[in-house]
């Protein structure tokens, strides 16, 4: 039978038979190391989701909606290329959704603002 060695560290492992790492410390360390790229991918993503989502909340809303321009969005540091949903109307408007806010594409540049009840 084969000596068992950490994964992390190379250790000898005694105890379990099923046992992979010789400490907490060791198995937190490698897992770390082995998502680290998809984590830093899916934070990220969720730093710029929050991020539109904090622009769109800091426009106050009357009834639910206001009106804004692309350039006000934009220098608040908008990302339109991070949305989490489409919203298409019967009339075939597409609202683009951060979460419940959402804006409306309209003519010269403005967009209406939206929250979804």
């Amino acid at each position: 039978m084969s000596e068992r060695k950490c994964l992390e560290c190379s250790a000898k492992l005694v105890g379990r038979v099923d046992q992979k790492f010789c400490s907490d410390h060791c198995r937190n360390s490698y897992n770390n190391r082995l998502n680290r790229d998809s984590k830093n991918l899916l934070r990220n993503i969720n730093n710029k989701l929050r991020k539109n989502y904090r622009i769109l909340d800091s426009f106050p809303l009357k009834e639910g909606k206001t009106k804004t321009t692309k350039m006000r969005l934009l220098d608040k540091g908008f990302d339109f290329e991070y949305i989490t949903n489409l919203y298409t109307t019967k009339k075939g408007s597409t609202y683009y959704f951060v979460y419940d806010l959402g804006y409306l594409p309209l003519d010269n540049d403005f967009y209406m603002i939206v929250k979804r009840e």
